[in-house]
């Protein structure tokens, strides 16, 4: 029978013990149960869904909207201005697709396959540069010189995006996703904002062939998409494109680094790298949380009927580790016979980019082993500093040297 858990008393999961190991937070959540009634750490209540077999189901339910006019009283994500919101995060059904058929050219597997050569050569000059820090420091922080730069060039190129106005970029979206505080959050949004304004006036006087300029051309010309969606859709790509790639490459390479025997496996045969990425994605993503979702009318999940108007959050992390999905779930093993994951979306949200972050991943990945053959870590693993928060865990740095 189904049941609405009680409001008025919530768990907390997202505390000191979640920031140590939050694997183990969400294992003890799965075994209570798949759907719980959580606090989140301002105190917004959400359902929080753990079990993999509903967290599938539940990204394909059209009844389970991102558009915000659905939400109720819980978290509704990040505030921003409309300029940045009018985006693919928060549209469902027509205006989804309507978007996504604009601005999908650019990102379809033929189209990232012909960037392949360009992806590469960016990946071999950043190595270049990390291998010249490491020769004259003894050590190199691989995120600064190589993770982080390397989405952000290759999705700069795509929106013919100034190279030197790359960096800031990428600071304002990491103080976003993790602010000191208000003021801080406000005032990222804020240059993100005027940051992107200007890019698209900077692309109406002088279009191109990129991604950008032809979004813009939809924009003035045919009238497919409006002001407010043409910034927010060089946001998303822009933020997504650029954090979850780096954070997938530092992350993922101290995950091989971790295990020895996978590694040398990969090092001795290279064309297991693609299913070493895979792997890399259920085991090793930084994403939490897929984007939260709200009820348009009771839906009941894993047994437990949620309101309409209630924000749900499907814990990706979690139901990458359920173990009534993946045997020894915790274990990151490359030859895998089961790699489906989620790491990328499901449904409607499927990852727009997913072809190029693979691409990037890969090819990044691959570049390191062989041109390190003696890479390794330059400080304990246990002094590595990370971000955690309910939405994501990532590395603040990754000391190498080799």
């Amino acid at each position: 029978m189904s049941h609405t858990a009680q409001a008025d008393v919530l768990s907390q999961p997202f505390g000191e013990e979640f920031r140590t190991d939050p694997y183990a937070v969400y294992a003890r959540l799965r075994a209570a149960g798949s759907v719980h009634r959580v606090a989140l750490p301002d105190g917004a209540p959400v359902w929080l869904v753990t079990h993999e077999a509903d967290v599938r189901r539940g990204l394909a339910d059209a009844r389970l909207s991102v558009d915000k006019r659905h939400s109720g009283t819980g978290f509704k994500g990040f505030s921003l201005p409309p300029a940045l919101d009018a985006n693919l995060l928060n549209l469902d059904a027509e205006d989804h697709l309507r978007l996504r058929r604009l601005v999908s050219r650019g990102f379809t597997p033929r189209h990232v396959e012909g960037l392949r050569a360009r992806v590469q050569e960016a990946v071999d000059g950043l190595a270049g540069r990390l291998e010249r820090r490491i020769g004259a420091d003894g050590s190199a922080d691989l995120l600064a010189e190589f993770a982080t730069p390397l989405p952000l060039k290759v999705i700069g190129d795509l929106l013919a995006v100034p190279e030197p106005e790359r960096g800031r970029f990428s600071g304002w979206v990491a103080t976003m996703l993790a602010p000191p505080g208000r003021a801080e959050l406000a005032a990222a949004i804020g240059e993100i904002h005027r940051y992107l304004v200007g890019l698209v006036a900077a692309r109406r006087a002088d279009p191109g062939e990129d991604v950008f300029s032809g979004l813009i051309a939809a924009r003035d010309e045919d009238d497919r998409l409006s002001e407010d969606e043409l910034v927010s859709l060089a946001f998303l790509i822009l933020m997504a494109g650029s954090e979850n790639v780096q954070h997938l490459i530092g992350g993922g390479l101290l995950t091989l680094l971790n295990h020895p025997g996978q590694l040398a496996a990969l090092r001795a045969d290279p064309g297991l790298m693609p299913a070493a990425v895979e792997e890399l994605l259920r085991h090793s993503h930084p994403n939490h949380t897929a984007i939260r979702r709200f009820a348009t009318e009771p839906v009941e999940i894993g047994g437990v009927r949620i309101p309409a108007g209630d924000t749900v959050l499907f814990a990706l992390a979690s139901a990458h580790r359920d173990p009534a999905r993946y045997a020894g779930p915790d274990r990151f093993d490359i030859a895998r016979a089961d790699q489906g994951h989620l790491a990328l979306g499901h449904g409607l949200h499927h990852c727009l980019g997913a072809a190029l972050a693979r691409t990037q991943i890969t090819l990044a990945l691959t570049t390191l082993l062989h041109r390190f053959p003696g890479l390794r870590l330059a400080a304990p693993a246990g002094d590595l500093r990370w971000t955690t928060t309910f939405r994501f865990h990532a590395l603040r740095e990754l000391p190498v040297t080799a």
